[in-house]
């Protein structure tokens, strides 16, 4: 086999293993009843997760050591967005201002 056929087994095959996971829970998701107190702590669920993405990643940009100082462009950005998120509630202006912040203080640096 050469390489080209060796890679699309290999994406078919993770294709196959993403869709049976996924298809195999299904037919079971409403036989399932969860109390409330379960489904309202399951909506903290992915902030906690976006979170432990993107905290590492923004204090600790070379993924070394931990940068707290002002020179830190990802801590601006970030402080950048939770101030514009918190005040306007809109994803899409907290996206543009805490990037063009970020990269002009990139720029600046």
């Amino acid at each position: 086999m050469n390489i080209q056929t060796d890679e699309i087994f290999m994406l078919a095959g993770m294709a196959a293993v993403t869709f049976g996971i996924r298809y195999i829970m299904l037919p079971i998701s409403g036989r399932f009843n969860f109390s409330p107190m379960f489904e309202r702590a399951l909506k903290y669920v992915p902030p906690a997760v976006l979170s432990a993405i993107i905290v590492p990643s923004v204090l600790m940009p070379d993924g070394d050591t931990l940068n707290l100082n002002l020179d830190n462009p990802y801590i601006i950005g970030a402080v950048a967005a939770c101030i514009v998120g918190w005040f306007y509630k809109n994803l899409l202006l907290t996206i543009v201002v805490s990037m063009l912040i970020f990269l002009g203080y990139q720029w600046i640096l």
